[in-house]
């Protein structure tokens, strides 16, 4: 149970990463009024997300296997 939640956690945060990414780079920008769009700092705030995210469903992946 608590994997499966580590996954969909580890899952979701890759998610908002990669639309923080988009909406500061200019790529997705909707809703046309929030302030991320072509905002540089958010796709480096996206960028954090998505690797933190990344190693969340790493080190779950990991745990796993051990148990």
């Amino acid at each position: 149970m608590s994997r499966t939640v580590g996954y969909v956690v580890g899952l979701l945060m890759i998610l908002l990463g990669l639309i923080w990414i988009a909406q500061g780079s200019g790529y997705f920008p909707y809703p046309a009024s929030s302030f991320m769009i072509n905002q540089s700092i958010w796709v480096l705030w996206g960028s954090i997300m998505a690797v933190a995210g990344l190693a969340v469903t790493i080190i779950i992946s990991r745990l796993r296997r051990r148990g």
